[in-house]
């Protein structure tokens, strides 16, 4: 019997350590408000965009509380579960402050190519209608901002000084349009 306990935690183990990068980290629960402009509409986890339009404030996501100083990590997964538009932010990373504004976006187009917004890089594909892609961003504050997908490092920017705040759902780029319908899940959060 005790065998049969040993063996059923050490199976449960590997779920609590999801998160990437070097811990100890600390688990965290920041709070957050829903934002839907334009044709955008949020129902628990689910974003969506449901019109076409390529002007206007098309978003339906959620914003999170803003972090000063030290290391921060963001954990959930996305599935597409319909998508005739192209060129979705769906994770975002901002700065707040005196500096607020885009920092890290990362966006899908229609046919699964993943990709940041600031400077167009290419960080994955397939992220098609109904796969799921689980989405890592840490973000050293004054050092560097890591993005994962899939557990594998994608991307490796600067960070400066200041105050950031994490985002995620569906919101039109300049160059996009709906619709789209996308779903969060495990959504976490982490800081050391």
């Amino acid at each position: 019997m005790l065998a049969a306990v040993v063996t059923g935690l050490a199976v449960l183990a590997p779920a609590a350590g999801a998160q990437v990068g070097t811990g100890p980290w600390v688990s965290d629960s920041p709070g957050y408000n829903t934002q839907q402009k334009g044709c955008g509409q949020v129902s628990g986890l689910t974003f969506k965009l449901t019109c076409s339009s390529t002007s206007g404030e098309q978003r339906a996501e959620r914003r999170y509380d803003t972090y000063s100083g030290g290391t921060h990590q963001f954990e959930g997964s996305f599935k597409i579960t319909s998508m005739t538009g192209s060129r979705i932010s769906l994770k975002q990373t901002f700065r707040d402050g005196s500096n607020a504004g885009p920092y890290f976006l990362l966006a899908v187009e229609k046919g699964g190519r993943m990709y940041a917004v600031e400077g167009g890089a290419t960080l994955g594909s397939g992220a098609t209608v109904g796969t799921s892609v689980r989405v890592n961003t840490i973000n050293q504050v004054g050092s560097s901002h890591k993005v994962y997908l899939n557990g594998s490092l994608k991307q490796t920017i600067s960070s400066p000084s200041g105050s950031y705040y994490d985002k995620f759902g569906s919101y039109r780029t300049s160059s996009g349009a709906g619709p789209i319908t996308v779903t969060w899940s495990g959504v976490k959060f982490w800081h050391k």
